[in-house]
């Protein structure tokens, strides 16, 4: 059940990304920052961020192009967040 908020990404949808992201490499999601950049400082490769949007585009019905500059837990979010019924990611 996903609450919506016009003012931030609720916070359900930051854990469930966080989880989604954690899970591949197994991190634990408080080491996770949302400034982390995925391949620089937590050695994630190309593979692990297509599992990842993969796991994103089923989880939460949405279709997240090629093209859109994921990098960081924070991109991962607000793509979410943006679009999910019109909310306003921060």
């Amino acid at each position: 059940m996903l609450t919506r908020t016009t003012t931030a990404a609720p916070a359900s949808i930051e854990q469930q990304v966080l989880r989604i992201i954690s899970k591949r490499k197994a991190i634990k999601p408080n080491r996770l920052r949302v400034s982390s950049n995925l391949s620089r400082e937590l050695g994630f490769d190309t593979v692990d961020v297509v599992d990842i949007i993969l796991e994103l585009e089923r989880r939460f019905h949405i279709t997240i192009p090629d093209e859109v500059p994921l990098n960081t837990v924070r991109d991962f979010v607000r793509y979410v967040a943006s679009h999910l019924g019109g909310s306003k990611a921060q």
